[in-house]
């Protein structure tokens, strides 16, 4: 009797971002002490930073507990086992601004908030345990217009056949960037990718669809306003773009080798960074498509062939786009060993390891549609190599 291959658990991977820019404070930013009828009590952040040339980003910090109820939080202890793994603890919540049980926490397990200065000039960090008390603190310092350096994670759900993405702030302090040109707003995501995920081109906008996958811990989720125990790492289908280079032969290379899966049921996992695109359009246009007018500008020296590009294409429908660069490129090993690598492994996994949410739900007891992954990549095309070829070609 043959043996059924047992799948591989899904690894997360790498899901952040950092946002450099001015902040945008209004009467709707914060909401402080918001219950709802389950008793729960939150404070809630959502925040808009202007990155410049029109690319403002929203991100948010939530967090709250149940006053009628003994809370506790969960966290990773900082020191480390001889595994070389950190312990989850339970610290309570009345004991949550205990400074003294900070030290025994770890950093990834921390918001940090550094939105004043000391007397000296200097920025003065604070630690929490809790989104729910850095908001707080957050309403009473945070100003308009501040220039700041915000970082977080990216969390995926799906609701109706959509995916979304949420912007979860960890991290945000004051920036010492002055120059707006120096502003960002960068994203670094592990993606998974079958033989199917390269798209075709967007000639107007100058890139190339990637039909991937990213991994995502789903906890209890409510389905039907029931709570529904999955805990696990699931797939979830998220589109970004690839941007074309100014030199097409770099983006060619770059897609055959990184983005291109050569066996067919198999999956490779790569680390991308890229560009977070949230407002006006974003679409390239080259400076003989510029008004007249706009043209005398250029011509006049007051405005750069970029820069009025740039202005150019922040007007239109509001979008939100994640654009890839390139692979990244970590550190690995220790001392004399230590050498840099691009986070790219081939063949990590089957698509039999690919579970998705739906089945996910399915196997918690949740009837739904078990629908196949919208890449298609049960269908076998013979095609799909010419196919490949033609749109390297057509860059």
């Amino acid at each position: 009797m043959a043996k059924t291959k047992e799948a591989m658990t899904l690894s997360r991977g790498r899901a952040g971002f950092n946002l450099i820019g001015n902040v945008r404070v209004t009467d709707k930013t914060f909401n402080l002490g918001t219950t709802y009828d389950s008793g729960w009590t939150d404070n809630q952040m959502y925040l808009g930073t202007d990155c410049g040339q029109g690319n403002v980003i929203f991100a948010e910090m939530r967090g709250g507990f149940f006053p009628d109820r003994e809370s506790t939080i969960r966290v990773f202890e900082k020191e480390r086992g001889s595994d070389g793994r950190s312990s989850m603890i339970e610290i309570a919540w009345e004991d949550r601004l205990d400074e003294s049980l900070l030290d025994t926490v770890a950093e990834s397990s921390l918001i940090t908030v550094g939105v004043e200065k000391d007397v000296k000039g200097k920025t003065v960090y604070k630690k929490f345990l809790t989104p729910y008390d850095a908001v707080e603190y957050l309403s009473e310092h945070l100003e308009d217009g501040m220039t700041v350096n915000v970082r977080g994670n990216l969390k995926y759900s799906s609701y109706e056949d959509n995916v979304s993405v949420r912007k979860e702030i960890t991290s945000i302090a004051l920036s010492r960037v002055e120059d707006e040109d120096d502003y960002k707003a960068v994203f670094t995501q592990t993606i998974l990718l079958d033989s199917k995920s390269v798209g075709k081109k967007d000639e107007d906008k100058n890139t190339v669809s990637i039909n991937a996958y990213v991994v995502d811990y789903v906890g209890s989720p409510k389905v039907n306003n029931k709570k529904v125990e999955v805990k696990k790492n699931v797939a979830f289908p998220k589109t970004f773009e690839l941007e074309v280079a100014e030199n097409k032969e770099i983006t060619t290379k770059m897609l055959a080798r990184f983005f291109k899966v050569k066996k067919k049921g198999m999956i490779n996992e790569l680390t991308v960074t890229g560009k977070l695109h949230e407002g006006g359009s974003v679409i390239s246009i080259s400076v003989e498509d510029l008004p007249e007018d706009i043209q005398e500008l250029i011509e006049m020296g007051i405005y750069t062939e970029e820069e009025a590009s740039a202005k150019c294409a922040t007007g239109g429908t509001r979008e939100r786009r994640m654009l890839i660069v390139k692979p990244e490129i970590i550190q690995v090993g220790q001392g004399e060993e230590r050498k840099p690598v691009v986070q790219f492994e081939e063949e990590k996994y089957e698509e039999s390891d690919l579970i998705f949410y739906e089945q996910a739900l399915n196997e918690a007891g949740v009837e739904t549609e078990d629908k196949a992954p919208w890449n298609g990549n049960t269908d076998e095309n013979d095609e799909e190599d010419d196919e490949f070829a033609r749109m390297l070609e057509d860059l």
